[in-house]
Parts: structure tokens; sequence; C-alpha cells
């Protein structure tokens, strides 16, 4: 059993959501990242998901936009990444997923991105604009390296493909709430737990929420209809409104994890 399967399979058996964390590498700076990591990871998530810093991230919304632009001017590049994974692998075993484009692994090849981060300590990968019809590359890669895949479904995502996508994915279906691009939201999408049931005809593992949950109502509402929830912009503005006192990024992340993982309640309803 790998680490995504452990950390599904322990939430299972504590009758709750898995609680996904992501932040972007680099932000605002290498050595401030580290800590933020570590604060994330010690607050309690189950996985961290690991954005990969880009000049066009076309599926990130205005917060993770200006953090990947942070990690950017600070220097953050394709070996500080692995440097970042290293890391955060020296002290825990946390699952790290990648968050990237596809650009970014088609510059260094699909086989070379794949052992190179695979080796550093990433346990799956999320190219976020590869459908899975033109992805027979990156997945052989992936299948060859032990790296899990993860597939993103939408809300105006046809039956018709979700077969498709749910065969390229090893790791966890991760099913967006809204249509658009990522950001904090006041209100949830509606129809979310019709979405994830839709999904679950079509494959045996895990389907995560994302995409606009930024309090510990909204995690309590797709805590009890799906297998996880992931957190990022709410997360990424610990680092945002804070870049004054770098010093109170790690209080800043605690204190929001732990009032989002309130509505991770033990007990579905």
């Amino acid at each position: 059993m790998n680490r995504i399967e452990k950390a599904f399979a322990q939430a299972r058996e504590e009758n709750r959501a898995v609680f996904v964390g992501y932040l972007c590498a680099g932000d605002p700076n290498f050595e401030t990242c580290v800590e933020a990591c570590r604060a994330i990871i010690n607050s309690g998530i189950d996985v961290l998901e690991i954005g990969v810093p880009f000049s066009d991230p076309l599926a990130d919304g205005l917060t993770n936009q200006l953090a990947a632009q942070r990690a950017l001017e600070s220097g953050s590049c394709y070996d500080h990444v692995l440097d970042l994974v290293r890391t955060v692998r020296s002290f825990s075993e946390i699952p790290l997923i990648l968050y990237t484009y596809y650009n970014l692994v088609y510059s260094q090849g699909s086989d070379d991105y794949a052992a190179g981060v695979k080796a550093a300590g990433i346990d799956g990968i999320l190219t976020l604009d590869l459908p899975p019809e033109e992805a027979s590359e990156h997945l052989k890669a992936c299948a060859k390296h032990g790296l899990q895949t993860v597939f993103i479904v939408a809300p105006t995502t046809p039956a018709s493909r979700l077969k498709i996508i749910c065969a390229a994915t090893t790791g966890f279906v991760y099913y967006v709430s809204r249509e658009g691009v990522t950001g904090e939201q006041a209100s949830m999408s509606e129809g979310i737990a019709g979405q994830v049931s839709q999904i679950k005809k079509f494959t045996d593992l895990p389907v995560v929420v994302g995409f606009g949950i930024s309090n510990a109502d909204h995690v309590r509402a797709v805590s009890q209809v799906a297998d996880g929830v992931v957190v990022g912009s709410a997360i990424v503005n610990c680092i945002a409104h804070n870049l004054d006192e770098p010093e109170a990024i790690a209080d800043s992340i605690r204190s929001k994890i732990s009032e989002l993982l309130k509505g991770n309640s033990l007990s579905k309803e």
C-alpha cells in the first residue's frame, strides 16, 4: 500500500474525509515555504499538494497566481521545487502530490520529469492541463516510476468522458466543485453529492473535491459526500496576508487549519 492509499484507508477507519492542503513551492521564498510546509503538516492535514510555480497558471485564481509570481520572483525553479520536496520528505512521510502544468513536464520529457520528482519524494502528480486522451506518454512514465496519477473532473464533464478520466487515474479523482479558476468562495456549489456519486459509477478510487473551499462549513459539507476535501487559496492567503511579517505565517497557517478541520467531523451525517 502506497502513502496515498494509506492516507485514505486511515481516514475511512476514522470515518472522516482526507484533508488535502495546498501550498505553492517557493512562496514567498524557499526558507519561509519550508516552514509553511512544516506548519501545515504539523497542523494535521493528510496530504500535501505542492504547486509548481508557472508563469501562465491558467486554472488558478488571483490568490494562487500571485503565489506563483512571488515564488518565481524569489528564484524558484524545477531544481528548487525538488529541493523543497526533499526537505519536506526529510521530516515527514506525508503523501506529496505535485500540482503542475504540462508545459513544465513536456520541456523536461515525461520520463525524466517523472523519474526526478519520484526520486525527490513525490507520490503522485496532477498535470492540470493534460487531457487523459493525450496522456499516453505521461501515463507510461508515471507507471514506470511508481507515480500515482490524479486527473480532474469538472461540473461540465459529460458521462462519456468520465470512464476515460477514471481509467487514466491511479491515485484519486479530483472533482472541481465549480467552473472557472481556484479561489475562496462565500458559498459552495450545489449538486456536489450527485456529481461525486456519478463519478463513483466509473471508479473505485477515492474522489476528492476542491476549488472554493474556504471555511469549516464548506469542509463539513464536502466531507459528508466525498472521500477528501482540498483547500488551497484559503491557506495560501495565510502567506499573502503576512508578507510584511513572515514570522507570523506559520501561526496563521496553524490557526486556519485548526478552523478548517473543525468541519471534518469524525461522524458523518
